[in-house]
């Protein structure tokens, strides 16, 4: 069964609920998702599952170190498979969608800012905002798409 080693390596018991959340992430076109969105797509498959233990099982597995949850700025917590490699993240400010980067002048441009400051770096989140220039972002008024499509082109 897909997702079983993962708890079990963790020390998590097999359940139907923790399989198929796990699973949801797996399968996921994004990288990213709330509590509600794995809830929705449990409720597509018609799977019988409550938000309360949506709620549960991602904690329990952000707990077990199998899931990261990062707060953007919606306030909503966002949920993504731990796959050990640290990344940064930019995020749309209309639409919400999220990307992931690395950039090893960044990462070394922090170490050495925390060096100078006196800091040994242990672990940090970047996160930086904007808006997405993608023309079918549902969020963004359609003046706005048309302007970035004009300064495309020019």
């Amino acid at each position: 069964m897909p997702g079983a080693h993962d708890l079990k390596t963790t020390g998590l018991k097999v359940t139907a609920p923790r399989l198929k959340v796990l699973d949801i992430f797996h399968r996921a076109s994004s990288r990213h998702l709330t509590a509600e969105d794995v809830y929705r797509a449990l409720l597509a498959e018609a799977v019988d599952i409550g938000l309360a233990t949506v709620y549960r099982v991602l904690t329990q597995f952000e707990q077990a170190g199998i899931l990261s949850r990062s707060h953007f700025e919606s306030g909503k917590a966002v949920f993504e498979l731990n796959e050990g490699s640290h990344h940064d993240h930019l995020v749309c400010l209309d639409c919400g969608r999220v990307e992931e980067f690395c950039d090893t002048e960044i990462e070394d441009r922090q170490r050495r800012i925390a060096r100078e400051q006196g800091f040994e770096l242990a672990d940090h989140a970047l996160s930086l905002y904007g808006h997405c220039q993608r023309d079918n972002c549902p969020h963004r008024s359609a003046a706005a798409a048309s302007a970035a499509r004009l300064s495309k082109s020019k």
